[in-house]
């Protein structure tokens, strides 16, 4: 009897204090969305960051509670979006895929540093030091951050010293641009492979010094634009892509060779931009 009433005991406690949990349970029950884990469902889970969230868990309450668009992952795309759009019974605008693409061809051979750096191999840790060690104050200083901060492995170091990145493997997440401290890669229309390769906002005169292969501002692409798609903004060439129709007119009129055909394949065609943009993201 002495063992018996301690367990009873016990026992009734134990059960009133589940009963206790079980009722707080419920009366303090946060009652989630039904579509945030259909949502959920639908996101790639790569959990990159390049939608402005933490995660793909934090996009998909965004989502749901009308803070984030449904297509507002980089990486999950139309197909993505189509399905989330479904699941919040809304439609979604179809947008040209873009791609993340390099403004600088300032290798070792053609833009010569000033400096030697001998600390941590990392982009933004030479940054601090005094911006670098090449001469050009805007252009890549080659210990690819950008690398490191890709989760597709889209991005790779040539062997000039300048970043290559694959289009195809691009999500255009968003990693490398947030990560460069110069800004020498951004966002561009992948059915429009025109693109500058120079960050350079020096004036003329003080370019060739410290890039041989550096933007001038001469003005001749923006002159000779049929589409009057470039302007020169702080002594460097800006395309308006609304405007460009990828004719291609500017690579041949560049005389410095700055303006590129960034993706040189039977894919993209220079001059057939209406065709271009039947590419899948």
């Amino acid at each position: 009897m002495q063992l018996i009433i301690p367990v009873a005991v016990l026992g009734i406690m134990g059960l009133l204090f589940g009963s206790g949990l079980a009722l707080a349970s419920k009366i303090f029950e946060v009652k989630q969305d039904e579509r945030i884990p259909l949502v959920r469902e639908a996101l790639p889970g790569a959990n990159c960051g390049g939608c402005g969230y933490p995660g793909c868990d934090a996009l998909a309450e965004a989502i749901v509670k009308g803070e984030a668009p449904c297509d507002a992952c980089p990486v999950g795309r139309k197909k993505a979006a189509d399905k989330i759009a479904e699941i919040m019974g809304e439609t979604v605008e179809e947008s040209e895929p873009v791609v993340a693409r390099v403004h600088c061809q300032g290798s070792e051979d053609v833009a010569p540093e000033r400096a030697q750096y001998y600390g941590v191999q990392d982009c933004r840790e030479a940054f601090t030091a005094g911006g670098g060690c090449k001469g050009c104050s805007y252009g890549c200083l080659g210990y690819g951050s950008c690398v490191a901060a890709c989760p597709f492995d889209a991005i790779t170091m040539g062997e000039n010293g300048i970043p290559v990145i694959d289009e195809e493997l691009c999500t255009a997440c968003g990693n490398c641009v947030a990560t460069c401290p110069k800004d020498v890669i951004s966002l561009s229309p992948k059915n429009n492979p025109i693109v500058i390769t120079c960050n350079n906002k020096y004036k003329g005169k003080y370019v060739k010094p410290n890039c041989s292969v550096g933007c001038i501002a001469c003005r001749l692409c923006a002159r000779e634009c049929p589409q009057e798609a470039i302007s020169i903004v702080d002594n460097l060439a800006v395309i308006d892509y609304d405007k460009c129709d990828a004719c291609g007119l500017c690579i041949e009129k560049c005389r410095s060779g700055v303006i590129k055909n960034a993706f040189p394949n039977e894919q993209v065609v220079l001059g057939k931009k209406e065709e271009n943009r039947n590419l899948e993201a």
